[in-house]
């Protein structure tokens, strides 16, 4: 069967019978993370897949995502003594995995076929109960090993806490390089591990603010040139392909999609004031939403597309509110901690609203309830700003200025209980990361 790799078509793979040779898969324990952050990991260990060189980096990245997965801890199998798994098609020895606390045991087979694709199945297996827990099969081209190896990994995730995946997705943010005073600046996107790093602008402009659609393959941003006011653009990730939304005097920024993709709102710049709008990107109708003296900014429409979260100084200082999606007033200040919120994020899970705080010379990330409530800083230090949601709405990623003179931004992942912080590997510094849905 040949097929063009997606998500989609992986899973219309399994669903045509590529799990024939697996025993059916029986209910695997779930890992409560309803009850915050005072969860234990659970034990996986990984068994090197069997193979040619895809097999190594298989197992290698797989090993890599659950490292930095937080809930999931992985176990060295491959040096189990009496658990060596040469067929991956049997059941391997699960009492030589109890005796090194394992949980959960992966093996798999990742290799070449007949007809030179690449054949990747895996098993998963709960230790306790001796049933297969999980078990797919994925055929691709052979250069697509690094994203098997993600879907592999966020099958297991699924299985064990009950979430969505995360791994199988991409990040667009702003690559800097050259000096301090003199920043070049380009649009860049990477997998969320750091790996596949590929330039969208050429550095020619200043670029700020990238976001991902959440429904195809754009992403709009901020741009100034020497040319004219700073404005917001499309850029399709494939094609590259570029667009202005809109032809609006003065300066528009902080752009951002509807839930649906199809509407894109921002700040519009005029005089003194600074107002949100929205942009229907078939039509270009274009809708404001506040109409005050103030600076009205960072605007985040809710999951369900019904509210809007932004920032504004109304009352005297940056602080955070929250209006309907269509406007026309009613905004609701929610944040009261002491210092100056920004940068609003809503999760897509819909349960918590992400910002940027700044309070006695130190900027933290922290999230708090929709209404307010609940208010906690995962972490803060010299210039932390920017977070961004995963789509499964359990991690958060932002960048950090390091200071100092010769200094500069790199990225940063941490899990919404603020247990663990881990760097984003880029080529050099990095800021305004943006994470993009699950690839389809």
């Amino acid at each position: 069967m040949t097929l063009n790799f997606t998500r989609r078509a992986a899973v219309s793979l399994i669903a045509g019978g590529a799990l024939a040779p697996f025993a059916p898969a029986r209910a695997a324990r779930v890992l409560d993370l309803h009850a915050g952050g005072g969860f234990q990991p659970i034990n996986v260990a990984v068994t090197s897949f069997v193979g040619d060189d895809a097999a190594r980096t298989v197992t290698s990245v797989v090993n890599n995502n659950f490292k930095r997965s937080v809930f999931l801890k992985p176990v060295d199998g491959s040096s189990v003594a009496g658990g060596e798994v040469a067929n991956p098609d049997q059941t391997p020895n699960l009492n030589a995995f109890r005796a090194i606390n394992a949980q959960f045991v992966l093996t798999g087979r990742s290799q070449r076929g007949g007809d030179g694709r690449l054949k990747t199945d895996f098993r998963l297996f709960d230790v306790t109960t001796g049933e297969q827990a999980a078990g797919s099969q994925f055929v691709t081209d052979t250069a697509n090993a690094r994203r098997v190896a993600h879907l592999v990994s966020d099958a297991v995730f699924t299985r064990i806490t009950g979430e969505k995946g995360f791994f199988d997705t991409r990040v667009v943010f702003v690559d800097e390089s050259g000096t301090k005073d003199r920043r070049r600046k380009r649009l860049a996107i990477m997998d969320q591990d750091g790996a596949n790093v590929r330039y969208l602008t050429r550095g020619d402009e200043l670029v700020v603010t990238p976001r991902f659609s959440p429904s195809s393959q754009d992403v709009t941003y901020m741009a100034m040139s020497d040319e004219g006011d700073p404005k917001v653009f499309l850029i399709n990730v494939e094609s590259g392909q570029r667009e202005a939304v809109g032809n609006f005097p003065g300066m528009s920024f902080s752009p951002r999609f509807s839930p649906d993709g199809q509407k894109v709102i921002m700040s519009l710049s005029e005089g003194s004031e600074t107002n949100l709008y929205a942009m229907e990107l078939r039509s270009r109708a274009t809708t404001r939403l506040t109409d005050t003296a103030a600076i009205d900014t960072a605007p985040c429409y809710s999951p369900d597309g019904s509210q809007i979260v932004f920032e504004s100084d109304r009352g005297g200082s940056q602080q955070i509110y929250v209006m309907g999606a269509h406007g026309g007033g009613g905004a609701k200040r929610i944040s009261f901690g002491g210092g100056r919120y920004s940068t609003p994020v809503w999760s897509p899970k819909g349960d918590f609203i992400a910002f940027t705080k700044q309070n006695a010379g130190s900027f933290g990330i922290g999230v708090m309830k929709t209404d307010g409530s609940g208010e906690r800083i995962l972490t803060e230090g010299f210039h932390n700003e920017g977070p961004t949601w995963a789509p499964n709405g359990l991690f958060l990623m932002f960048f950090r200025d390091s200071g100092g003179g010769g200094g500069g931004s790199k990225i940063f992942m941490v899990d919404v209980f603020g247990r663990s912080e881990f760097p984003v590997p880029t080529p050099g510094y990095a800021s305004d990361p943006a994470w993009g849905p699950l690839q389809d």
